[in-house]
């Protein structure tokens, strides 16, 4: 998804920051919403990601995922895939990049993201 006009402009990666990007335009479009919705938990999560998007310790509101959904591709490599509980229903998914630390933002939004219905 290329900027446009009007689009937010994010701060380049710094030290031992992270770069965070969109996989898709779905992602970004509820990006939007979660910050319309949440803008302060979405900003934590958002700083989160930048600076240790892969924690050691055991927080329940962001953690990896398990089982089929344990793992992501991007340009063909495997990922390991997080989330972090913005609000009771709203969710980041995210796939972690830790040789170009770069997270890539799959999923945003103020629901639960449907793969999880089984």
């Amino acid at each position: 998804m290329s900027p446009k006009r009007g689009d937010r402009v994010g701060p380049p990666g710094w030290g031992t920051e992270w770069d965070v990007r969109f996989l898709n335009g779905e992602a970004a479009k509820g990006w939007e919403e979660l910050c319309c919705q949440a803008p302060g938990n979405t900003l934590q999560a958002w700083q989160v990601m930048r600076h240790d998007p892969l924690p050691s310790g055991r927080n329940p509101r962001h953690h990896p995922m398990h089982d089929h959904l344990a793992e992501g591709k991007v340009k063909g490599r495997t990922l390991p895939r997080w989330q972090i509980e913005v609000t009771g229903a709203g969710r980041i998914w995210y796939l972690a990049d830790e040789d170009r630390r770069t997270v890539w933002v799959e999923y945003a939004g103020p629901g639960h993201p449907k793969a999880t219905d089984r």
